[in-house]
């Protein structure tokens, strides 16, 4: 089973305006209210991809449970871990340019975490564990790495989608996919990354600290894949760009979801970038029928490893 970690998940409040205007009375022409955060993402697109999951972390209060009862309206699976206060609301506002304000979320306990490592200990030799996300200030900054530690010992294996310290720290326990966009992986080297051929070089130094695969996705210069052997890079399909939101999350929901079904990595990363691009195009999460439809568009290149 792949079980996604969402630390501080979140009601996403969509709004979508002709022009924004600050001081000004501005009203939305198109709205909606989806349950957010970057492990939930992965989930409702695995679902989507005919793919089960079980979506875990912190809930509270009303948003709390219109969280859950929006993720099993879209029949996900949930497994949450009720504490005080309330879920976070994020805004999201669409209009000439993109604009998020998004919530504190509630205060996390030690009784609360002790909870969610209690639960990890029970995952299994075959299970993956998607952690996604920043951690929230009010959180132990190491629960990653004692997550991955304990998921170490049960067998199971670990998908890292995180950036900077978050992934220095979990690189030595070799989880099996991490996914930095090339400014994160530049950030992480100290370097400027622009094309695939920069991102397959720095991304091979992730493999030697430990991941066993990486995709790193470079907007509209594509994505490139690395592991131990093999070193690919992929074309994005047309389209216009809607939304970048999201669009990493449904990368590593294409990989999981395609290696499940073939155990092809090259298959798996093709289908990433389709499904990365779907979201794209897309206002909200992409579709499995529109990841289909594009997956034509994604041609790979050997590269010398």
């Amino acid at each position: 089973m792949i079980y996604t970690l969402t630390l501080n998940p979140s009601i996403d409040y969509i709004v979508g305006l002709e022009k924004m205007e600050l001081g000004a009375l501005n009203r939305t022409q198109k709205e909606a209210k989806i349950p957010g955060g970057k492990g939930i993402n992965v989930s409702i697109l695995l679902r989507s991809m005919d793919v089960e999951s079980i979506a875990t972390g912190f809930v509270g209060g009303f948003t709390g449970q219109y969280v859950k009862d929006s993720l099993e309206a879209k029949r996900v699976k949930t497994s949450f871990i009720e504490v005080n206060g309330e879920t976070r609301i994020n805004v999201k506002i669409k209009a000439e340019e993109e604009t998020e304000i998004n919530g504190q979320g509630p205060a996390i306990t030690t009784e609360d975490l002790n909870q969610l490592k209690e639960k990890i200990r029970e995952l299994q030799r075959g299970d993956t564990l998607v952690l996604a996300g920043s951690i929230p200030g009010s959180m132990d900054k190491n629960i990653y790495k004692n997550l991955i530690e304990i998921c170490r010992e049960n067998g199971t294996e670990t998908v890292v989608d995180a950036e900077g310290d978050l992934l220095k720290t979990v690189l030595p326990f070799q989880p099996f996919l991490i996914k930095p966009n090339h400014h994160e992986l530049g950030q992480f080297f100290g370097v400027d990354i622009h094309t695939p051929d920069e991102a397959i070089s720095y991304g091979k130094k992730l493999v030697e600290l430990g991941a066993k695969n990486v995709i790193v996705s470079l907007a509209g210069e594509g994505a490139v894949f690395i592991n131990k052997t093999t070193a690919l890079s992929a074309t994005v399909p047309k389209g216009e760009v809607r939304s970048s939101i999201g669009a990493g999350d449904s990368m590593v929901a294409g990989f999981l979801a395609k290696y499940k079904e073939t155990g092809s990595v090259r298959e798996a990363f093709r289908y990433s970038v389709a499904a990365g691009s779907a979201t794209a195009f897309s206002i909200g999460l992409g579709t499995k029928e529109k990841t289909l439809e594009l997956l034509e568009q994604v041609k790979l290149t050997e590269n010398e490893f």
